[in-house]
C-alpha cells in the first residue's frame, strides 16, 4: 500500500506567528488515512517539530550537496534532521529556476539527504512553453532520469509533479492532463526500479490546489496526495485538502 500524503510547502513565508496555523491543525488530530508533512523555513523547523509533535511531521525546502562545509548561508541535510526534519523538498521549480539547479544537482543533494536519514520530496514539472509544444512527457522523464539517484525506495522516496505554469497561478491542468503525467511517471519509477518499489513510491500533484478542487485531483489515478504552496499557510484551507485526502 502506498502511503498518502499532504505535503504543505510554506516558501519564504512564516514568523513564530505563523507557528498558531501550525497549531490549530496539530489540534484536529492526525487523519485515518493519510500522512501530513508541513515544510516551513529553516527557522521555524524546530519550534514547528515541538508545535507539531507526533501529528504531522516537518520537513526542509532544501538542503545543501554537501553535509558541511564552508558553505555560508546554506543548510546541511544533517542540520535539518538536527532540528527535527523528517523529510527534505528537492528540485522545486523555484529553486531550479531562482537558482539554476540542474537534475544532476537535485541527485547529488537527494543522496546526501537520503545519507541523512530524511525521506526526499523530488519535484518535476514543465514550463508552459513546453506544455503548449506537447513536451510535457519528454521533460518529466528527463527530470526523473536525471534527478532521482539509485537507491530509491517507497520508504525514502516522495515525487512531486508540478506544472510551473499552475504554481500560484489558479491555472490547474485538466484531470486527464494531471493522469497522463501519473501514469507516465508510475510506468517510468517502475520500469527503473521495478514493480515493487515503482508501485509504492507516492506521486503527489501540486500546482494551485485548494480545497474546492481537492477531492477530483485526488481521485485521478496515481494521485497519492498533493504538495500545496499558499493554501498550507492557512490551517482552515489545508485542514480540508488534508480530510478530502483522508477520505479519498
Amino acid at each position: 500500500m502506498r502511503r498518502k500524503l499532504a505535503a504543505g510547502n510554506w516558501k519564504m513565508n512564516g514568523t513564530a506567528a505563523a507557528l498558531a496555523e501550525l497549531e490549530t491543525l496539530t489540534a484536529k488530530g492526525a487523519p485515518e488515512n493519510a500522512q501530513v508533512l508541513i515544510c516551513p523555513p529553516s527557522t521555524l523547523i524546530s519550534r514547528a517539530k515541538d508545535v507539531a509533535g507526533d501529528i504531522i511531521s516537518i520537513g526542509g525546502q532544501d538542503c545543501h550537496a554537501n553535509q558541511s562545509g564552508a558553505h555560508t548561508g546554506d543548510v546541511s541535510a544533517e542540520m535539518l534532521k538536527d532540528a527535527g526534519a523528517t523529510h527534505v523538498i528537492l528540485g522545486h521549480s523555484e529553486r531550479r529556476e531562482d537558482h539554476n539547479e540542474r537534475d544532476e544537482d537535485v541527485r547529488i543533494k537527494a543522496k546526501t539527504a537520503w545519507d541523512a536519514g530524511l525521506v526526499t520530496v523530488i519535484c518535476v514539472g514543465e514550463s508552459l512553453s513546453e506544455r503548449e509544444a506537447d513536451n510535457t512527457l519528454d521533460i518529466i522523464g528527463g527530470q526523473l532520469a536525471g534527478s532521482i539517484p539509485d537507491g530509491a525506495t517507497g520508504e525514502n522516496l516522495v515525487v512531486a509533479y508540478e506544472p510551473i505554469w499552475a504554481i500560484g497561478t489558479g491555472k490547474v491542468p485538466t484531470l486527464s492532463q494531471i493522469g497522463d503525467v501519473h501514469d507516465f511517471m508510475r510506468a517510468r519509477l517502475e520500469r527503473r526500479f521495478g514493480e515493487g518499489v515503482g508501485r509504492t513510491v507516492p506521486l503527489l500533484y501540486g500546482g494551485s490546489v485548494k480545497p474546492g478542487n481537492a477531492p477530483e485531483i485526488f481521485a485521478v489515478s496515481n494521485v497519492d496526495g498533493a504538495l500545496v504552496g499558499g493554501a498550507s499557510l492557512k490551517a482552515n484551507d489545508f485542514g480540508a485538502i488534508i480530510a478530502a485526502l483522508d477520505a479519498s
